[in-house]
């Protein structure tokens, strides 16, 4: 990969993030804070957002994530790829999903609003000049979307009639993945993945999104985590900036936090954690 390589996202995968705050300029200085975050307005006309305002957050001068003027209470977004964002509305209202804000946008993309059969919100991406996220997986940058749902079966059956994606129970529970992405990857940005994982599952270059069955749930909603280095350090900063603790846990390979930001939007900080053995 070089440093002029653009990531680009296959049809079926995330590949943008952003949040609506009711105050903008109080979430740039929040988010500035905790995840070093520049911020430039999308001035161009015809980019998602801009009107009301859109700014692009930007990490080490790469496209990281979206912040919008807005209060519709919907929080932390992903947006997942498409060829054809009509035919994609199509399939998720034939599957039992919502279209809310049907698609609209200009040059840089088409978007539209959607919801999946048990209420978790997403969005979908037809790109123009703005393919999504080009930077992940580094502290600051968005890492993973993963589906909270109190019915897992089902929602695996939407996403899977929509999106073609797979749960495979060799790679345990809460991966779900597309074919052909670990393809994808090696062939533009990451020519040594499948090298480097060559001892995990078969298909774990595929990954593209969780899932965590929660049958006390009343609703499916999707919990975004951003990449931090420190998961206490980033609490205690997100804390002092005026955001409010959810809870913490600590996983067999990564130690996490869920925070709600000052305006009310949750998110979660994963700081990246493997067993000692693990080899990393």
């Amino acid at each position: 990969m070089t440093d002029e390589a653009k990531r680009t996202y296959p049809p079926g995968v995330p590949c943008w993030v952003d949040v609506e705050q009711p105050d903008l300029r109080a979430g740039t200085e929040f988010y500035g804070a905790l995840f070093d975050w520049d911020f430039t307005d999308a001035a161009d006309a015809d980019a998602p957002g801009d009107d009301p305002p859109y700014l692009f957050a930007t990490l080490d001068g790469l496209d990281a994530a979206g912040l919008e003027a807005g209060d519709s209470g919907a929080g932390w977004v992903s947006y997942i790829a498409t060829d054809d964002i009509g035919r994609a509305c199509v399939d998720v209202e034939r599957a039992g999903g919502i279209v809310g804000v049907p698609p609209a946008g200009g040059a840089s993309g088409l978007s539209a609003t959607c919801a999946d059969p048990q209420g978790a919100v997403f969005r979908l991406w037809q790109a123009g000049t703005h393919t999504g996220s080009q930077i992940a997986n580094v502290p600051g940058a968005w890492n993973f979307s993963d589906l909270r749902t109190p019915d897992a079966a089902a929602s695996l059956a939407f996403y899977g009639k929509v999106f073609g994606w797979r749960h495979d129970h060799e790679l345990g529970a809460g991966m779900l993945r597309l074919p052909g992405y670990g393809d994808h990857l090696a062939a533009t940005i990451d020519p040594e993945i499948h090298e480097r994982q060559a001892s995990a599952p078969p298909g774990f270059a595929d990954v593209v999104a969780g899932l965590t069955p929660d049958a006390g749930a009343p609703t499916a909603t999707w919990d975004i985590r951003f990449t931090v280095a420190n998961r206490n350090a980033s609490v205690t900063q997100a804390e002092r900036l005026g955001a409010t603790v959810v809870s913490r846990a600590d996983t067999e390979w990564t130690k996490e936090a869920v925070i709600l930001d000052p305006q009310g939007a949750r998110l979660v900080l994963s700081q990246f954690a493997p067993p000692e053995d693990a080899g990393f």
